[in-house]
Order: C-alpha cells, then structure tokens, then sequence
C-alpha cells in the first residue's frame, strides 16, 4: 500500500513539473510573440521586416513615391509568387500614385491612411493595421502591405493570386449521373463551390488558423437553424485545442477531433465532391475546410455514410436501393469471406456439399502449408500488389497491378505452394473491398483479425468476432451522435440499408438534426391521367 502511495506521489510530482515547463513555455512563447509596432521611420520598418524573414529572397520590397511633387514616400511588401501582379498594379500602384489631394490639402500623417483606403485604392477588400506582426503574417498569407513614412499604421490588400488547379472531376468519387465537379487546394475555390450548391442566408463560414509553423486557413461551415449547436462547439473546442506546428492536410486534424482514435473505423466523414458535402450540411452537419487540401472533413459521421454515394439520389430508388444493399454483402464478404474458408475446410468439413469438398481437396493436395498461411500469403501479395500499384505511376501502376496478380496468382497454383480456391477467395475478397472504399482500412484490419479467430477457434471464433464488432460499432459515438445510428427503428431507416423515394422523406436525420427538421412538406405523386377527373364530371360517372 505503501509503494503504491509512493508511486502516485512521484506521478504527481511529475506531472505538476511538466505543467509548469508547459506554462513557463507558453509564457515564453507569449514574450517572444508580442506585436511590434509599426513605426514613423519607413527604414526602420523596412530593416525589422527583412532580420524577421531572414532577408529571404521572395520578399520583394517595391518603394515608390506619391502626392504633390512626389513628396510622400510609400512601400509595398508583398511575397513573390503569392500575389497577383494585374491586381497589384492596378488596384493599388496606379490608383495611389495618381491620386490627388482634395481642395490641395494635404491630410495629416495619422489620417493620410485613412483617406488612401477610402478615397485612392480601388481594392475591396482593405484593412488598417498597426503592428509589423500583422503585416508579415498577412503578406505570408499572399497580401500585400502598403506603408507609408511618418504613418504609425499601414494598410493590408488582398492581392492573393497564386498558381491554382482547376476544378475537375475527383479520382476518388466517380459517378456516372450527376455532378462532375471536386474540391480542389484552394481553399476559397472550395467554399464558393459549397456556396454555389447552398444559395441560404443561413449558411455559416468561420474563419480559423492552426498549426504554429504553417499557419493554415481553416474553414467551418455549417447551417444555422438547422445543425445541433452543441456539435458545432464541440468542433470549434476540439480544434482551437489543437497545439500543433503543422496541418498540411484535413487528416491532421480528423486524427486530432475524432472520438475513437484506436478503432478501425473513422468517426469523422471526408468528401472530395461539393455535392456530397452539401446534402450533409443540409442535414445539419458541420463541414471542416482546410486549405491545401481537396478533401472536406463533416461531422458528426454515421456508419452508414460509408456505404452511401452521391449517385444513389440521382437513380431511381429501386435500384439505388439494391446497390446499397450489394455494397452491405460487398462489405461483408471482405471481412469474412477469408476467415469463412478457413472454418470450413479446417473445422466445419461437413458443412460443405461432398462434391465441393472433394474438388478443394484435390486443388490442396500436395500444398505445404495450412490453410491459414495460404490465405495469409496471398493476401500479402495482394496488399503489395495494390500498394504497388498505387504508388507507381498510372500506366505502370495499372499494368503492375493488373499483369502481376495474374502472374502471381498462376505462378503460385502452378509450383503448388497455395490452392486454386484460396486465389479465388483472396480474389474476390480484394474486389468486393473496392465497393466501399470509405471502409477499405476497416475491412484490410478486420480481415486479418477474423481469420486468425477462424483458424483457431473456427465458426465459433468468427460469432465471437462478429459479436465483438457489433458491440464495439454500437458503443462509438461521433460527437455526441451514436456511430450505429441509422439501423435502430426511427425515420432515418428511409435513408440507410434501403433508399426511399426523396418525397418520402418528410424529416432529417433524427439524431444529427436540431431546430429546423422538416426537410420537405408531405406530398403525394402525381395521378395518372386516366385517374384525374373532369372538372364537369366530379363524380367520375363518365370513366
């Protein structure tokens, strides 16, 4: 008892010392961080931005001289590469350098900033500052600062203009009926796309920056009337929390928000299509723009989101609805198509038709390992393969990809280390994996565990997994919201395993929805013409 007290005196001991070296940190990075501000002496102001940025070779620094007789001196700093040369010219160079006093009165030093805002730029997005913080960090930020000498303020431009990608079709959510544009890494790109698809007053945008070092813009958008307000403070909470020097994609911060870190399955939703992300704003989730990146984040996130598309709700719902079904077996059969072989033919033989048990005997005969080792050969070779095929690029990724499991496949039948029914089971697992690509990390891990289950404990080892999965699926939560939500009996069963007609579905989501639920009023489709009736003949007598 004793050495139990002790040791939880040392652990406390321990932990207020590395509280206080965070705190002592944090003040020191407090001190470090305080503004500087801006000067009357346009030199010195000039010399403490360029020991700031180390004189970098991209800081480009255009003096020039305004006013009556060119009495006024006057500096632009921007960064090159970020900024758009037309819009520097002609929103801020030529329209200050031609502007001329009104009634030949020169303004004082501490107004001359003001009335170039209001009166010279031709800009429409301005903004006074008066510390040499702020300047550097907007000019990072791909502005441009203009001071002028004997001011204590300067004035910030947006000139960002850099070299961006197109928007396109994404890779990674094609559809055969339906939009064809994606997200690309501009971050401003990527909101009016989501803008365009939600033309609401009621649409909200937060402006955030993370990362220490980076400093990268990160967007939240969320529909007010509509989202839970206590998700969209637990979002703001977990990421303002985040004390990190870096997010260079939306993954960085999906790994620091999301409620289950160690489980295979994500709680935190990504989509590369504006379209996507829209209807699940319009269902009231919170969508997570970072800039850089393609790929918005949404939460909270449902289990069932992974086996949903984009072109489910522009099909007819019948065969929407059977595809989303084919997608649960797909699922399923990456899981435990492996582990369900290994049950059968090493435990469960007489499960199996005789003749069937016969040709998968003959096709082992002769093979010298268990069938545990067989399956677990070719499913490495497949993940190298796939791996492979990925990283390479394109042309030769495919025909690696392609050629090589051929090969392989063929080459280990043919020398006798694996049977033909291993090939075919690994085969189709790898493509039923392909249906739900959302859960192809999930699916990869399970795979594993369940066929090790199966070979020791066979039937009874994949129950006791699948047992273990479901009560795991239904303990995880995403940000309040059950994971496994969208299988109980409420209303959201018209969007989960089967997709009802549009018209069907009165309300949102029951558990992700607050405020304004009623997504459309109740309608009835359209008569057939041979059911309407005359306006002559009320009664219908003539029919």
């Amino acid at each position: 008892m004793n050495l139990l007290f002790f040791e939880f005196f040392v652990r406390k001991i321990k932990f207020l010392n590395h509280y206080r070296n965070y705190q002592q940190n944090n003040t020191e990075n407090t001190i470090k961080e305080r503004p500087i501000k801006i000067k009357k002496q346009l030199r010195e102001n000039l010399d403490s931005l360029k020991t700031i940025l180390g004189n970098s070779s991209d800081l480009k620094i255009h003096p020039f001289r305004f006013g009556a007789n060119s009495s006024i001196a006057g500096v632009l700093v921007f960064i090159d590469g970020l900024v758009d040369n037309a819009t520097l010219t002609n929103a801020i160079l030529r329209p200050v350098q031609s502007w001329q006093f009104k009634d030949n009165s020169f303004p004082l030093e501490d107004e001359l900033i003001s009335v170039l805002e209001q009166e010279a730029l031709c800009a429409g997005d301005v903004e006074i500052v008066k510390s040499l913080s702020d300047v550097i960090s907007n000019c990072l930020s791909g502005n441009t600062a203009l001071l002028v000498d004997g001011c204590v303020s300067g004035l910030i431009v947006n000139t960002k203009g850099w070299d961006k990608r197109n928007v396109t079709e994404p890779n990674s959510e094609t559809v055969v009926r339906g939009p064809r544009e994606g997200f690309t890494e501009n971050l401003r790109t990527n909101t009016a796309l989501i803008r365009r698809k939600i033309s609401n007053k009621q649409l909200r945008v937060e402006n955030m920056i993370l990362g220490q070092k980076t400093r990268t813009n990160v967007c939240l958008m969320y529909l007010s009337g509509v989202v839970n307000m206590k998700v969209v403070e637990a979002v703001k909470y977990r990421i303002k929390h985040m004390d990190v020097d870096s997010i260079l994609e939306s993954g960085y911060i999906e790994e620091y928000i999301e409620d289950a870190p160690f489980s295979p399955f994500g709680t935190v939703g990504y989509s590369e299509k504006p379209d996507v992300v829209a209807a699940r704003i319009l269902e009231g989730r919170t969508a997570i723009v970072v800039d850089g990146t393609p790929f918005v984040l949404t939460a909270p996130m449902l289990f069932i989101e992974s086996f949903q598309t984009a072109e489910d709700y522009y099909m007819r719902p019948l065969y929407a609805s059977i595809t989303r079904i084919l997608r649960f077996i797909a699922y399923f059969i990456t899981v435990f198509g492996p582990s369900i072989y290994i049950a059968l033919t090493a435990f469960h033989q007489e499960l199996l038709p005789t003749t069937l048990l016969f040709t998968i005997a003959n096709a082992r005969e002769g093979t010298p390992f268990p069938v545990f080792i067989e399956a677990m050969i070719m499913i490495f070779a497949f993940e190298i393969l796939r791996e492979g095929g990925i990283r390479l690029p394109r042309p030769v990724g495919q025909a690696v990809s392609i050629v090589g499991a051929l090969i392989m496949g063929d080459a280990a039948v043919s020398a006798g280390l694996v049977g033909a029914p291993v090939v075919i089971t690994v085969a189709i697992t790898a493509v039923a994996g392909f249906l739900v690509p959302m859960q192809n990390e999930s699916g990869s891990i399970l795979r594993v565990v369940m066929m090790v289950l199966a070979s020791f404990l066979g039937w009874y080892g994949i129950s006791m997994g699948f047992l273990a999965l479901l009560i795991h699926l239904g303990s995880l939560t995403s940000f309040g919201v059950p994971y496994f939500d969208g299988f109980a009996w409420t209303r959201n069963l018209q969007d989960s395993v089967v997709r009802m007609p549009l018209w069907t579905m009165v309300k949102r989501p029951k558990d992700i929805a607050q405020g304004d639920t009623t997504r459309t009023h109740f309608f009835i489709p359209p008569l057939r013409p041979y059911e309407t009736q005359d306006e002559d003949d009320p009664e219908g007598e003539r029919q």
